[in-house]
């Protein structure tokens, strides 16, 4: 049981891709809109169904509870060796351009 005034992370079908805007790309109406939004739980809720939640500018959203104090994860991809090779070069010709 998740307890009311929990921090937690819901998500929710916007629009089916039957309800999407014909004035979009084809691929993007193949999808659904979805909604990930995080706020304080209403009620005492357990994973998996439907709540309600107040974000912190005090709007208030329904939808699928999936996390409980969420964070954030962040990924830039996978290492890439050119990189390093370029930003050498970027800071020589800064140095030479200083330098002058």
């Amino acid at each position: 049981m998740i307890k009311k005034g929990s921090w937690v992370q819901i998500h929710k079908v916007v629009l089916t891709p039957a309800e999407r805007s014909a004035q979009i790309p084809e691929e993007t109406k193949k999808v659904p809109l979805e909604m990930w939004v995080k706020g304080y739980l209403c009620e005492d809720a357990e994973m998996n169904t439907s709540v309600l939640i107040e974000t912190l500018t005090g709007r208030k959203e329904n939808g699928t509870l999936i996390a409980v104090n969420p964070s954030y994860h962040h990924d830039y991809g996978d290492f890439i060796p050119e990189l390093l090779i370029i930003d050498r070069m970027v800071k020589d010709a800064l140095k030479e351009a200083q330098d002058e």
